[in-house]
């Protein structure tokens, strides 16, 4: 396959960018989108040029750090699929495509197509895990808990938190990243505890590292590679609520 491939390159997030533009004409159909990077990465090496960053991990669709803009589409227009799980043969022989970072006001740009997305890192730390001591593990089938819940929560814990939400989002909203991370421990006996803390420190964090707010686009649904449902943006929306009122009632 031959392509034409304009990538986003830029130094640092204190520096302008700007597209520049290559070509590839030794592309096998097989490849992942990721490889194929790596082939240009060699030429451009090869020919004493400075390659191109970008972020990747374990290449297999579970870490989701190959965070990139392909055509306008975060991690390409194949729905449910990371970068590195889309292959060329998605593409056509003679293909122009673009490729950018993620564009959210909270990822600044590192270098070309690496972005630092810490922030989702720090709405975790806020109150996304269970910190209080629960004794010796119990075995699972003690807990008691619905199927219907227990299969809400593994579909809200199956986000692995790209990014890609953020950066489809119209007004670059974050919201369906702290739903499913609220919501999967809000579903759940372990999460009881501080399910109320959670909520409000979450979307607080959320707020302070500059997202927009969520209008219901469903932009970020669509791009999600792990196709987590806006449905838990209403359960967010509740959680919020009802620890707002228990917080009040306190006061």
């Amino acid at each position: 396959m031959k392509l034409t491939l304009m990538i986003w390159r830029q130094e640092c997030c204190k520096k302008d960018g700007k597209m520049e533009k290559y070509f590839l004409d030794n592309v096998e159909e097989e490849m992942s989108f990721l490889e194929m990077l790596d082939v240009l990465n060699e030429r451009l090496i090869l020919e004493g040029k400075d390659p191109i960053a970008f972020d990747h991990d374990c290449r297999e669709g579970i870490c989701g750090a190959c965070s990139l803009v392909i055509n306008g589409v975060p991690h390409g227009h194949h729905k449910g699929t990371t970068t590195c799980q889309l292959h060329m043969r998605k593409f056509k022989d003679g293909d122009t495509i673009y490729v950018e970072p993620f564009r959210n006001k909270a990822f600044p740009v590192i270098k070309d197509l690496v972005v630092d997305r810490t922030a989702y890192d720090r709405i975790m730390n806020s109150g996304g895990f269970v910190s209080i001591n629960t004794g010796n593990p119990k075995d699972a089938n003690s807990l008691p808990i619905s199927k219907i819940n227990a299969d809400l929560a593994m579909d809200a814990a199956a986000c692995i938190g790209c990014g890609a939400c953020a950066s489809s989002c119209p007004n670059g909203s974050a919201m369906l990243f702290v739903a499913a991370k609220v919501s999967q421990f809000a579903l759940l006996p372990q999460g009881q505890p501080e399910r109320t803390k959670r909520a409000l420190a979450m979307v607080r964090t959320m707020d302070e590292e500059g997202f927009g707010n969520c209008t219901n686009m469903y932009e970020c649904e669509a791009a999600c590679p792990k196709n987590i449902s806006v449905r838990f943006i209403a359960r967010l929306n509740r959680e919020y609520i009802r620890a707002r009122l228990s917080e009040e009632k306190k006061i």
